[in-house]
């Protein structure tokens, strides 16, 4: 597809929260908070606004990735500073369509070119494997719970970052969501019916944990 990749600007935020929320709803629970986390996030101390692409195809805004500081916490205190993203987020009617990978390849890039070290996430390994991720329990690394999950990945920017460390994968307090915040954040949107989906049982099994 003929997309061109740019940093946000104050004027995508609220499409991009609208379409965070239409690629979201009903995918891994009933409704979603992905959009509200997109709302969140460029106002944290851990997000970092020079990785935070949006995708644009006629000039309009069809994909977007954000990208936030994280930790990897050992188990005498020690913090290894790493990155994570998401949301990662495109339009329903063109997913599927190699945008989403332009931004998660452009964004690693970029993200290497700025001296991070290495990326950790949660998503579907069929699909991130494609872009080297890797089990993170590989380098010993687990839920913030102390679990093994097959849906925390990790991917090393420079070659060693993640060598000798073992630990706790903590995301940052930015990515909790207050029920009653995304209530009230939700009634700014039209309404949209929740409903159970087969993606759903996808999530939860990749969401089980393996101790």
């Amino acid at each position: 597809m003929d997309i061109s990749i740019r940093l946000e600007q104050k004027a995508d935020h609220r499409i991009v929260e609208e379409m965070t929320r239409e690629a979201f709803w009903n995918l891994f629970v009933p409704g979603c908070d992905e959009h509200l986390l997109a709302h969140k996030l460029r106002n944290c101390a851990a997000f970092i606004p020079k990785l935070d692409f949006v995708a644009v195809m006629d000039g309009r805004v069809v994909g977007n990735i954000m990208y936030c500081k994280a930790v990897v916490l050992d188990d005498k205190g020690a913090e290894r500073h790493v990155i994570t993203f998401g949301p990662v987020s495109v339009w329903p009617q063109l997913q599927k369509q190699g945008i989403g990978g332009a931004l998660i390849r452009h964004s690693l890039k970029k993200a290497a070119q700025m001296d991070f070290g290495a990326v950790l996430i949660y998503g579907d390994p069929a699909y991130y494997c494609r872009f080297g991720f890797e089990p993170a329990q590989k380098f010993g690394i687990s839920t913030s719970q102390g679990g093994f999950l097959d849906a925390l990945m990790a991917l090393e920017l420079k070659e060693g970052a993640l060598g000798g460390i073992s630990g706790r994968f903590i995301e940052g307090e930015q990515y909790s969501v207050d029920p009653h915040e995304l209530s009230e954040f939700d009634k700014t949107f039209p309404f949209k019916e929740k409903s159970v989906t087969e993606s759903q049982k996808r999530f939860a099994e990749l969401s089980e944990q393996d101790y």
